[in-house]
This record gives structure tokens, sequence and C-alpha cells, in this order.
């Protein structure tokens, strides 16, 4: 197992959990009015003129303008047009520092020459799917074995949500159990079923709109960090049909925005085999990006399942897959094999396991090992998160930044960190209010780094590549300088 990993020295989770208790309890600090003005005047209003005008006439085709979810709203979505190494380029030929790394999985940075050589020689030679096998189906899913000791087999999906809808369908047909108990505040896709606690432990449904009750009869929360209620919540299971899987982000909810402790996964192992539950990793953000042997060989556990994501086709198309252990893996077996009776899980994608998909893979994580990516990105990750630490400081500010390797968080409102309490429910309508609010000033905050130069996700979550050298982390640091000299009390 390759043991070079992006997280130098893991975090004290209790100290970090108690500056946000302590952030949410305070007024909001955030941009001042008159320096937000003057970006929006002096930035977007003359710098960004392009963008404007075609955001404009997109908004009559494509609701809100724009079709992703990271895409950043306030005051109007910038359009991106090139994307190289640390660095991304909008529409009006302004140059930005790229921390969302298009929502995590670019380890090498974006679009290395590497990788797309590869992909290039492919599409002149094959073109992008055939609906056939590919020899790099094999090679992919080879190359994640040799990395993943829990990984013996494999299967390519569209994406991440995909992998994680048929996680939960492999584990009830092998477990012949009813309940999926996943982490509060987790996301693990946007399906139904899990679309159940997300962003805010304790939220169940609330979040899910437009996803009728009754989907979630068979999906449940614990909350993060707390081994006491994940056992309570399986013992009562227990006596009415019982959990088929636990499923978790490694590092915690929300890619570890609220933080765990490092031997929690461990209890949560224990845990599933005392209770006959599967251990289902959520690796879509973590894995090749901790290491090549991702949150699980960093931790030392032994999940029965892990999802893939986003770094399976290194930021190309048709990201997703399922891996682990054979006993569990021949539910998803595609071919047909005479031998083999038990009942196979519902799964498809046309364009899943796509020649193109599988070869960028491939080559991405070869790159990922032969540069030791994972390892240089979270010492990125170490000088950034110090830098933030050192302005949070030096502008006595309530802002708290942590990062697990190349994670990293400045959290300057903590919308993240509340969660819901049902056993006191007059209090639900205020939480709900308060992180409305909060969301609304970590879109200023966002608005303000863009026009620096800085863009990240959704203002509270920068992703580190190895295309960062130290003089670029200096220049951002002097760009959120600027940013943090203009934040004051919320009038």
């Amino acid at each position: 197992m390759d043991t070079r990993f992006a997280i130098s020295e893991y975090h004290d989770a209790s100290v970090i959990t108690k500056q946000l208790d302590e952030l949410i309890q305070k007024p909001i600090y955030t941009i001042r009015p008159d320096a937000l003005k003057k970006y929006e005047e002096e930035y977007y209003g003359v710098k960004c003129v392009k963008s404007k005008e075609m955001i404009d006439e997109a908004k009559a085709l494509i609701p809100g303008g724009v079709q992703h979810n990271l895409a950043f709203n306030y005051p109007f979505p910038l359009v991106f047009t090139k994307a190289e190494g640390a660095y991304l380029y909008d529409i009006d030929g302004n140059r930005y520092y790229d921390f969302l790394q298009a929502g995590g999985p670019t380890v090498l940075g974006s679009n290395p020459i590497e990788v797309r050589s590869k992909v290039i020689e492919l599409l002149n030679e094959c073109g992008p799917s055939t609906g056939l096998f590919h020899e790099y189906e094999y090679k992919l899913a080879k190359k994640i074995s040799d990395n993943f000791e829990t990984v013996e087999m494999f299967r390519m999906l569209g994406s991440g949500t995909e992998a994680c809808m048929a996680a939960i369908r492999v584990a009830r047909l092998a477990t012949k159990k009813k309940y999926i108990l996943k982490m509060g505040g987790a996301y693990h896709g946007w399906s139904d079923q899990l679309a159940y606690g997300i962003r805010v432990p304790g939220s169940k449904w609330t979040q899910a709109n437009g996803v009728p009750r009754y989907c979630f009869k068979g999906t449940q929360e614990f909350f993060p960090n707390d081994l006491s209620d994940l056992e309570r919540k399986l013992r009562m299971n227990s006596l009415r049909g019982g959990t088929a899987a636990v499923m978790i982000e490694p590092v915690g909810p929300e890619s570890g925005t609220r933080p765990i402790d490092k031997d929690f996964n461990k209890g949560v192992e224990e845990l599933c085999r005392k209770y006959g539950a599967l251990l289902i990793f959520d690796e879509v953000v973590t894995a090749f990006r901790i290491g090549m042997a991702g949150a699980q060989g960093y931790f030392g556990v032994s999940p029965d399942l892990t999802v893939f994501g986003k770094v399976l086709a290194g930021g190309y198309p048709s990201a997703g897959g399922l891996g682990g252990k054979r006993k569990y893996m021949k539910y998803l077996a595609a071919g047909l094999d005479s031998s083999d009776k038990h009942k196979k899980a519902l799964t498809g994608g046309t364009m899943a396991a796509n020649p193109l998909s599988c070869l960028a893979g491939y080559y991405t994580l070869c790159e990922i090992e032969r540069l030791n990516a994972a390892q240089v990105a979270g010492q990125v990750g170490d000088k950034l998160t110090k830098g933030l630490q050192a302005l949070i400081k030096k502008y006595n500010l309530p802002f708290v930044a942590f990062n697990q390797g190349s994670i990293c968080h400045l959290e300057t409102v903590g919308t993240m960190h509340f969660s819901i309490n049902w056993a006191k429910p007059w209090q639900i309508p205020a939480t709900l209010k308060a992180t409305s609010e909060r969301k609304k000033e970590m879109e200023h905050m966002g608005a303000a780094y863009m026009a620096e130069g800085i863009v990240t996700l959704a203002g509270s979550r920068l992703y580190t590549s190895a295309a960062y050298t130290d003089e670029m982390i200096e220049d951002v640091l002097n760009r959120f300088d600027r940013v943090f000299s203009n934040v004051a009390i919320k009038a």
C-alpha cells in the first residue's frame, strides 16, 4: 500500500468543533457593504461585461442561467472558457486561482497535458464511446484494485450519485436487511433515498424538495462523530428489519466541513461488524486526494464497499464507480454466468465505463502516483491553511480555518455547522432562518474572493492541487488579506 498521504498531521476535531460552536453564536462578520459595492461596480461591472451579457441571455433558456450547483451566482455567474494547471480564465480574459477544482477531482491541476494527449489519441482512434468492452475498463479497475486493498472488484458507473445508489442496492441484496444509516449532513448524491439528512444534521427530509416523504422509509441518519447515537439506532433497527449498511464520508460530512475524530471510522467499523451491517465508504472526494490508498488507507479501515466519483475520469465526464469485496460485488455482475443464480442489483448507464472516461482515469491515477500529487497537494493545503489562520489572527476575526490535507475549509459564518434537534421543534424555525441569513453572507464573501481572483467552493471550501507553488500561495494569501481588511460585523 502506498503510504504517502496528504494529511501530514490530523487535526483535533474537538478543538475545531468548539471553535465552530463559538462562531455560530457570535454576530456575523462579513464583507462591508461599501467594499462589496465597490467590487460589484469596479470588478463585475467593468471587467466581467461579456459574462454578464451571456448569463442574461442564458436565463431565457436555462433555469437560473446556469446548469451547475457549484456555479457562483452573486452578483451573477461568470462564464469560464479555459482551465490550465492552477488557473481558470473567464470569457473576459480574467485569470483566477482555481480552488474549486471542478468539485475536487483535479488533484494534478486542471487539464494536464499528460492525460489530455492520451485522450486526443483515443478520440482519433476510437471515439468517446462504443457501448462495448474496452481495454481501459480493465486497466482502470486493475489500477484501483492495486491501490485499495478492499477493492477486489470494481464496476464503473456514470457518477458518484449512481455509485451511491448501487451501493445501497447491493447492501440490501447482500444482507437481506432493510435500513440504510447515513451520517447526518453527509452528501451522497441526489437520489431520492439518500437525499435524507443532507447538508444539515437532523434535517431529515426538509432539504429534499420534490422527493415524496415515503421514499425515506428505509433511510435514517445519525449524528456525526457520535458512536453512541449510531449504536442506539443500530440496536433499535435490529428489532425491526435490521441495518443493511452504514454509509459515511470518512473525513466527516460535506468533505469534512464538520470534522470527526481520527478514531471515529474505526469505531463505526466495529459497530458494523457487531450488528451485521455493511460499511460503505463514500470516497468521491477522498479517493486519490487523501492518498493512492484513499481515506480508508489513511485511517486503517476495511469498508465492505467503496464509492468512487469525479477523480476516476480525471475531470472528464462519466466519472463514478463502486468497488468492494468480491462476495458483495457479485451482485453487480453485468455479464451472463449460468453458475451464479443470485439476484443482480438494478444498475445501468449507457455511457458508463466509456473508453474516454476509463482511459482518462487510468492515466490520471498513474500521474497522481508518479508525481506523488496527493501528498504534494496536501502540503500546499497545509501552507494555505496556516496562512489563512495567520490572517484571521491578524484581523482578530472569529473565522475558522482547518484542513484535511488538500481539502481546506475557511468558515466565516458557520452555515454548515448548524443542526436540527427534533426534540426541540420550537427551535427549528430560528435555525433555518439563521442558516439562510448566513448562506447569503457566504455568497457575499465568495463574490469578494472571486473579484480578487480566487475561485472557491461556496466561499468556504478550497481544494488545492499539485499544480500550486509556494509563490502562488503567497500571492493568494495577499489577496485574502485584501478581502479580510474589508470585513466587519454585519450591521
